[in-house]
């Protein structure tokens, strides 16, 4: 359906809607943030019958304005599912292909499919970012992203337009290890850069063996091979080495969407293996993808 022109014009609330967190600001006509909300209200705290009282208690807060949503509030988790739009996609792809619920005066961004031969993958949230960091100047229009996270995302764009994606569960890897299993108990030490995620970062970088090397990290502490307490930053370095490393780094620029450890140690990753990081603010990034968006959805 095609939205109403409010939509398209003024103030608006934009909201990243995510699995555990939630981010909703207040953007006016121009594309600036006037006021903002970041709390745990996620997809996985949401019932069904939720999300209009919580839209109408976001209203209360920012104003009472038309809604541009974007991630997992579309997927089968949310409130409603907006259908993929297979890559290559841009804005405008995004904008003809949204979820627009008249009732609540509410837009959903839909997410981006990528399915060539045997392999499948799919996103939600993120595209808003890269394609707004090529919108913003932040990023070239041909350029090679990733963005760390409980999954990791490297997304390709050519000719700002989203042309390829992979998902890796590096994070959620370390987690499940970290909680079960045989390691369960060995991983609870400091997570940083330091001689530990850098000798694990070279195993993992060139392991086709993940399985056993993340095996040698018990039989490391067993045999006083290597510190308790150096235990997490080691494996932590072994998978990020096995992600980054399975990428074409070497010679090419990565623009990192992230902040805090994680950049930091993608940073160590990238850079031990040849590439050049260029951080891009990943806030930033989304504000100007759904400003932009929202200029497509006038059509």
């Amino acid at each position: 359906m095609t939205p109403t022109s409010s939509a398209a014009g003024g103030a608006i609330i934009a909201v990243d809607w995510g699995t555990t967190n939630r981010r909703a600001y207040r953007i006016d006509a121009d594309g600036v943030v006037v006021d903002s909300v970041r709390d745990d209200r996620g997809v996985l705290a949401m019932a069904a019958d939720d999300y209009v009282p919580a839209i109408a208690t976001l209203r209360e807060r920012l104003g009472d304005l038309p809604v541009i949503a974007a991630g997992m509030i579309g997927s089968t988790r949310g409130w409603r599912e907006a259908a993929y739009v297979p890559a290559p996609a841009d804005l405008a792809a995004l904008a003809r292909a949204a979820l627009r619920i008249d009732a609540a005066d509410v837009t959903i961004v839909p997410g981006i499919s990528w399915a060539d031969g045997p392999r499948a993958d799919v996103m939600r949230g993120e595209e808003v970012q890269v394609l707004g960091a090529i919108t913003a100047g932040l990023a070239p229009a041909d350029a090679l992203f990733c963005q760390p996270g409980t999954h990791n995302k490297w997304i390709a764009a050519r000719d700002a337009r989203i042309v390829d994606v992979t998902t890796v569960m590096t994070g959620e890897l370390f987690a499940l290890l970290k909680a079960h299993g045989i390691l369960a108990g060995m991983l609870d030490g400091p997570v940083a850069d330091g001689a530990a995620f850098r000798e694990g970062l070279a195993r993992g970088a060139g392991a086709c063996d993940l399985g056993a090397a993340l095996f040698e990290v018990r039989a490391a502490v067993l045999l006083d091979r290597r510190q308790p307490d150096d235990a997490a930053a080691y494996a932590s370095g072994v998978l990020i080495g096995n992600d980054v490393g399975a990428r074409d780094v070497a010679g090419n620029t990565v623009h990192l969407l992230a902040d805090g450890t994680l950049a930091a140690l993608y940073t160590v990753a990238i850079e031990t293996l040849g590439g050049h990081v260029t951080p891009v603010d990943a806030t930033t990034a989304f504000i100007a993808g759904i400003h932009h968006l929202r200029a497509h959805l006038a059509v």
